[in-house]
């Protein structure tokens, strides 16, 4: 179950006639992210598995399974950037329960980015999706957020 905005976002790569549209829309899709502080990107907030440096900053509201999931993320590669905000898409404002639902293959499918990126950033895309599928499995076992940044309620 993908959120409004991750459907949104479907809807605006159903309207893109080709890829290097879809790459461009993905790349200001980064641009527009909101800058993470430099005090959150460390090695305990380093997606290992990226070819690129990411970072990815839980921002965790409530515990549990009805925790509400949020994060902050960057790289140093403009394309990833906008991987993270396609991320962000699908799993911002998501419950921990639903979020452990969520088939994140399956989603980013639907915009062709499995057939359109390199194996290296289909890698670390597979590395981020991981991430938060740990983070929302960690959340519905009840056990705290790894490297959790500050956010109401949490």
């Amino acid at each position: 179950m993908a959120s409004p905005k991750f459907e949104a976002l479907v809807d605006d790569f159903e309207f893109l006639d080709d890829w290097e549209d879809r790459y461009r829309h993905v790349i200001e899709l980064g641009r527009a992210m909101p800058a993470m502080p430099d005090a959150h990107k460390s090695e305990a907030t380093r997606v290992i598995g990226c070819a690129s440096n990411v970072w990815i900053w839980p921002l965790i509201e409530g515990q549990g399974p009805s925790a509400r999931i949020g994060f902050e993320g960057d790289s140093d590669a403009m394309i990833v950037r906008g991987l993270i905000a396609v991320l962000h898409a699908l799993y911002s404002g998501t419950t921990a329960a639903e979020a452990a639902k969520i088939d994140a293959s399956a989603e980013l499918a639907r915009l062709g980015l499995d057939q359109h990126l390199s194996a290296q950033r289909s890698n670390g895309l597979r590395a981020m999706s991981k991430r938060l599928a740990d983070l929302a499995a960690a959340l519905n076992d009840n056990q705290p957020a790894p490297v959790t940044g500050a956010a109401s309620g949490a």
